[in-house]
């Protein structure tokens, strides 16, 4: 989704108007909204498959006035990003939006968390891995996500009767080399939590419960009853229950 259907300004936030370019060269276009009062950290925001962050940001607007700083940007293709959406591309992007916060004077860089909505809590958890970086966030919030990209695939043509019998032809055409499920035991000794509907018809819930099987200590996972594919931010006690994690683990030493 190119356009843009809000501002924070719309919701009554302050903001920056961010740009910045990726490790190729892709100019990229994000917003980062201050925390009011003293920043006691700061969320790196990576946002789900669909639609851009001015929709997204629906998500985190809440934190600034919790005390965290927000950094949300779009991946290429997206919102005002350009370049056209393609997962190596979007890999550099994520890089490149860590190393921008890493670098901006006015914040801790030593108190930055990760927290991904589903297709980007899976492409932040391998990036993070990947390239060296799993220690360097003080945590990893994952979001309704998936495990591993063969497995979700299979799981969507198996839903309909016209596709089932494609579901492990048509999943081999998919690479799995970036799924989640192969990374998210290097975060240790950074921690990793888990959130995840129990009823999300997208992503099943034991998806995330094989993530928390991979991965090792500290590792945390909150199963919400109810609210689907990625709602369970919605909810006042899960902000409270997010804030107090955010404040437990910005406060531990780095």
């Amino acid at each position: 989704m190119k356009s843009l259907v809000r501002t924070p300004s719309d919701i009554n936030l302050q903001y920056q108007d961010i740009r910045f370019t990726s490790q190729d060269g892709t100019k990229l276009h994000g917003w980062f909204l201050p925390a009011q009062g003293k920043a006691l950290g700061t969320l790196l925001f990576l946002h789900g498959n669909a639609e851009n962050i001015s929709t997204h940001i629906g998500s985190v607007y809440w934190l600034p006035s919790r005390g965290f700083n927000v950094f949300l940007f779009d991946y290429r293709g997206y919102g005002k990003s350009a370049g056209v959406a393609e997962i190596q591309g979007v890999f550099q992007d994520i890089k490149a939006a860590f190393l921008w916060l890493q670098n901006k004077p006015d914040i801790d860089a030593s108190r930055i968390a990760v927290l991904g909505q589903s297709l980007g809590a899976a492409m932040g958890a391998y990036v993070f891995a990947n390239v060296g970086q799993s220690n360097s966030i003080r945590a990893l919030i994952l979001d309704s996500t998936f495990s591993d990209y063969q497995q979700i695939v299979r799981e969507k043509f198996s839903s309909f009767w016209l596709t089932w019998p494609l579901q492990y032809p048509l999943s081999w055409l998919v690479t799995g080399q970036y799924s989640p499920i192969d990374v998210i035991g290097q975060y240790s000794p950074t921690p990793v939590l888990i959130i995840h509907t129990a009823d999300d018809g997208i992503i099943p819930l034991h998806h995330a419960h094989q993530l928390l099987d991979h991965a090792r200590p500290p590792k945390d996972i909150w199963v919400i009853p109810k609210g689907g594919h990625i709602s369970a931010l919605k909810y006042p006690e899960i902000r409270h229950r997010l804030v107090e994690y955010l404040t437990m683990i910005m406060a531990n030493p780095s």
